[in-house]
């Protein structure tokens, strides 16, 4: 199968490729950044391009819609659109043109508003920031492509924070900060977090191949959900960062958001992106789960569980927890 891929340079893109090149397919890898991973046939283009897009997907039969403007910080605002709606457009056009009958399409959970506990996929959509409301667009442009002929199937999957090795996302950033031994606790940290790994994620995209036509909608975590607090206490003893002032004092949440509009206002002022931010604060203080139960029903298993993950990326990224663990109680 000739299989073209947008955002093949990302980490989900990454994992997904090798995992299609493995199983034998042909795949194109389009993304602005050069696609550091072997067996695909790469073009560098952005998705806003309509001339490049069509000839990428030239003799497709399905397309995995990856590429997005995804930071939460991204200037000008209106590249969200530009790229996560318009982009959108364009790939759909090119996969009508080309015939293409499977196109499968990563939004987010950020579709949904925060602190509303386990949504189903038939929550009303009530996107909170700009990237958001661009995938929850980009989503309806998807669902209109398959009500056009009941032949396609479109599958629209909706991961929550993914984390793994490479990806240099929130909890990467979470757990760097801890292994640095500079992370302080926001909050209570009884709330919960859904997360995914990259490695499951990409297993279930290219597990999604096999679905029937029509529209298919998912949420997609890693269970069970672990709260903050659980999560930080976990990577403390594997890192070997559960001693020392930092495992104990914690930022009350007021304080740390008045923190995140000052520096907001500081951003607007410079132009320059800095670490925190008022909705930064509030993505990781909020409850952000969701509901799988669609997932679980599928019949589709996790190569890996939560834990395992958890682990693999601390030891690529950081090393052995084991040892790591072992060295700080020894010393």
């Amino acid at each position: 199968m000739k299989v073209l891929l947008t955002g093949g340079a990302g980490t989900i893109g990454r994992f997904l490729g090798l995992r299609l090149v493995r199983e034998g397919s042909e795949v194109v890898s389009l993304d602005t950044e050069e696609t550091a991973w072997e067996g695909a046939k790469v073009l560098q283009a952005d998705i806003r391009e309509s001339a490049a897009v069509r000839s990428a997907v030239r003799g497709a039969e399905a397309v995995f819609h990856l590429a997005a403007e995804h930071r939460d910080d991204v200037r000008p605002e209106r590249l969200y659109d530009e790229v996560n709606v318009e982009g959108t457009r364009n790939v759909l056009q090119a996969a009508t043109e080309a015939g293409v009958r499977w196109f499968l399409f990563t939004s987010t959970v950020a579709v949904y508003p925060l602190d509303v506990p386990c949504p189903t996929e038939e929550h009303p959509l009530a996107p909170f920031n700009a990237y958001g409301r661009s995938k929850a667009a980009a989503e309806a442009l998807v669902r209109q492509w398959a009500a056009e002929d009941p032949s396609r199937c479109a599958v629209i999957v909706r991961p929550c924070v993914v984390f793994g090795e490479g990806n240099r996302g929130n909890v990467y950033n979470l757990l760097r900060q801890i292994h640095e031994g500079r992370f302080l606790m926001v909050g209570s940290g009884r709330n919960r977090k859904s997360m995914a790994y990259v490695g499951n994620v990409a297993a279930f995209l290219h597990w999604c191949l096999a679905l029937p036509p029509g529209l298919h909608v998912f949420n997609y975590a890693d269970k069970p959900d672990l709260t903050t607090a659980e999560l930080v206490a976990l990577a403390r003893r594997w890192l070997g960062r559960d001693k020392g002032w930092q495992a104990r004092v914690r930022l009350p949440y007021a304080l740390a958001l008045a923190l995140g509009w000052a520096a907001d206002a500081v951003a607007a002022f410079t132009g320059r992106s800095l670490p925190v931010s008022r909705i930064r604060v509030r993505k990781f203080c909020a409850e952000t789960t969701v509901n799988t139960d669609r997932l679980e029903r599928s019949g589709f298993v996790r190569p890996y569980s939560l834990i395992e993950a958890l682990e693999r990326t601390i030891r690529h990224e950081f090393g052995d927890p084991t040892r790591i663990a072992d060295r700080s109680n020894a010393g």
